[in-house]
């Protein structure tokens, strides 16, 4: 999209651009009213007791640096927290690594990332030895018979992808695996393909089901198996034991719905898997998505033309967040920082000796565990974590017993308001950049309009930063320059984007990574060999850690189409908040009849001394045995007050969509 000159300051305009082909969702056609809006933060601010105080640059970063340094000379480097976020773009991404690494010492930064791609992440490339969300052009997928979409309700999280699953759709071949009849899964209502409800925390068993099916009925792609793969006797051995009447025993599918997918997906050859957060944000998530690949390997997906399996990313630069530095475990170029050779590399790069750069680091939800006690200051970029981490409450408790809480956002944001000092930083339309999407296609962001007030970049603030703390190294404020960096530190990384720059991506061209220098890019993976040594995919076999759905009500969280992330953007937005006002619980009506619950009664939902008091809204779109929550709210209204610090054990994923809960008419409610 681009930026026009409006009457009342801008607006978006659409652009032809092959994913999108011009259309945006109420969130992107809106967006330019939060570039001027009357609660942007446009100068440094500070906390007192009296509230937040205007002061200027050098004196927020002249206190913030003294306070880090006094606070890493008392108690050591890894006192000090880095949280990222994946709307930053690619060179500030980069530039945090880098900072967080060699500027404060520190190994301890991870992003929240963490909260979206992780357990696909981690399947990806134990399977593929790569993650790329999409290893395939999204317009591959409008050739497509058969789309299994898994866990995703992108008409309502990404409206323009709808365009690209006409084409199953016409076919009657997109089947959508979701306990809700979700705004994709109403599409099927007229014909088009099945949605398949399975109860809260299944899809393993369903994904094990099919497996079983393609692979007892002869289904398999046994040429493509033996050729491309290894870990096909421990599936075959592994899935023999989930018939489909004992699946549908336990997840509530139809064992004979559960046999005609399995069919039509091995029968079509243009055929595509494609999972979502609904799936992978479990405890056995990074299973459950492997499973996914498996049954893709299984039925010879990956590499084949007009076919293929991928996961599709939730936030702006959800790929490209996690590619050059935010994960606690990752150097530039998606390089393992206990690598000797990729620390020799990126060290060479930033001008540093290789034993300086601190080992990994721990994932999200240790790292805010630690806070006001090992970490003593925490600075963040780019998250709103006081409403989208899971055992909110905790995590809010704990950032006000931190020493300092710096956060760099442009509105305050529920996490900002917390903070010692808040940093004005500029928005998409402020600034220069790259951006990576879903499908691995490097993007340019450009400057359209400049920036209000005392508003500055990261890559700034980063850079005065990293002066004051005498931190060795360059520090270029110019994107292109970042850019060029952070191509020169991917070199030979999974993530290569060492033949690209600014200017090449300004002619035009497309550019997906890797894209090594000398070459084209890479629009499509796996064609000839996966990422391993021997060029083979990895068949990694899983089972259920318990195969019993929880008995009472589940509760699972997810988005709105009016509303983004944890909603600071959003809900400063009059169109949207006048269509999305506040959080509703989505009931079942047999469900809501039980528990004596009307259209409209508070209701409050329970879970481990949380609770969230929202007024219901009574669908039959939902299981029974379900409840849906939004998780864009703030304060009472926080979805994730009820949701545990429990993570995937391989990614450290949360569990935001297998809570159990208590669900009651709220006592005195007056409708």
């Amino acid at each position: 999209m681009t930026l026009t000159p409006h009457e009342a300051g801008a607006s978006v305009a659409p652009r032809d651009f092959p994913t999108n082909r011009g259309g945006l969702c109420k969130k992107g056609w809106t967006s330019a009213e939060l570039l001027r809006h009357p609660d942007r933060v446009t100068a440094p601010l500070r906390r007192t007791d009296a509230g937040f105080e205007e002061v200027s640059w050098d004196d927020a970063l002249d206190d913030i640096a003294a306070r880090l340094v006094a606070l890493r000379e008392e108690r050591g480097a890894d006192c000090i927290g880095v949280f990222g976020g994946g709307g930053l773009t690619n060179e500030k991404a980069y530039q945090l690594g880098k900072f967080a690494r060699i500027a404060l010492g520190t190994s301890r930064i991870d992003y929240n990332g963490r909260f979206c791609m992780s357990s696909a992440a981690a399947a990806g490339n134990r399977a593929f030895g790569i993650d790329r969300g999409l290893p395939f052009p999204v317009t591959d997928l409008d050739g497509a018979e058969t789309i299994l979409l898994l866990g995703s309700n992108v008409a309502a999280t990404m409206p323009p992808l709808l365009g690209h699953l006409t084409g199953a759709r016409a076919a009657g071949g997109l089947i959508v695996v979701d306990p809700r009849r979700s705004e994709t899964a109403r599409l099927l209502e007229d014909g088009g393909g099945i949605h398949v409800q399975p109860a809260p925390g299944t899809d393993l068993l369903v994904l094990l089901g099919l497996t079983h099916i393609v692979l007892a009925e002869g289904l398999a792609d046994l040429p493509y198996l033996r050729r491309r793969t290894t870990g096909l006797e421990e599936l075959q051995r592994s899935v023999a034991a989930w018939w489909p009447e004992r699946v549908q025993s336990l997840t509530g599918v139809p064992a004979a719905q559960l046999r005609t997918i399995a069919r039509r997906l091995a029968e079509h050859r243009r055929t595509f898997i494609i999972t979502g957060r609904g799936v992978e944000q479990h405890a056995d998530g990074t299973d459950t998505a492997t499973a996914a690949i498996n049954l893709a390997l299984v039925l010879g997906l990956p590499g084949r033309p007009g076919a293929g399996y991928g996961t599709l990313t939730g936030q702006g630069n959800g790929q490209g967040g996690r590619e050059h530095g935010q994960k606690c475990d990752q150097l530039p170029g998606y390089r393992r920082i206990s690598d000797p050779a990729a620390r020799k590399h990126v060290a060479a790069v930033w001008g540093v000796e290789e034993r300086t750069l601190p080992g990994p680091g721990v994932p999200a939800m240790e790292l805010l565990g630690m806070l006001g006690d090992e970490v003593a200051a925490l600075l963040v970029h780019g998250s709103n974590v006081v409403v989208s981490a899971p055992d909110a409450a905790t995590v809010t408790r704990d950032l006000a017993r931190l020493d300092l809480l710096v956060v760099c956002d442009f509105f305050l944001s529920e996490t900002a308001k917390l903070a010692h000092y808040v940093l004005p930083v500029t928005q998409w339309a402020e600034e220069e950049g790259t951006m990576t999407s879903l499908e691995g296609r490097v993007i340019r962001r450009r400057k359209s309009i400049d920036a209000p007030g005392e508003t500055r970049s990261e890559l700034w603030i980063l850079q005065q930063l990293a002066r004051r703390l005498r931190a060795p190294g360059s520090w270029p404020t110019d994107a292109a320059e970042v850019f060029d960096e952070l191509a020169r530190a991917s070199a030979g990384g999974p993530a290569d984007y060492s033949g690209l720059s600014h200017a090449l991506l300004d002619s035009g061209e497309a550019a997906y990574w890797p894209y090594p220098a000398g070459t084209t890019g890479t629009a499509r993976l796996f064609a000839e060999s996966f990422a391993h040594p021997d060029g083979r995919a990895r068949i990694v076999a899983v089972s259920p850690g318990a195969a019993t759905p929880n008995p009472g009500m589940t509760l699972i969280t997810g988005r709105l189409l009016e509303h983004y992330q944890s909603g600071a953007q959003t809900r400063r937005v009059d169109e949207l908040v006048q269509a999305r006002p506040r959080a509703t619980v989505q009931l079942h009506p047999a469900a809501a009849a039980d528990l004596g619950i009307a259209a409209d009664d508070m209701v409050e939902i329970s879970h481990d001394g949380g609770t969230v008091r929202v007024r219901a809204e009574i669908t039959s779109g939902i299981r029974h045995d379900t409840v849906f929550l939004p998780f864009h709210f703030p304060g009472d209204d926080r979805a994730n007050l009820l949701t545990r610090a429990v993570v995937d054990p391989v990614s450290a994923m949360p569990e935001f969509k297998r809570t159990p809960v208590t669900v009651a008419r709220a006592e005195g409610d007056v409708s």
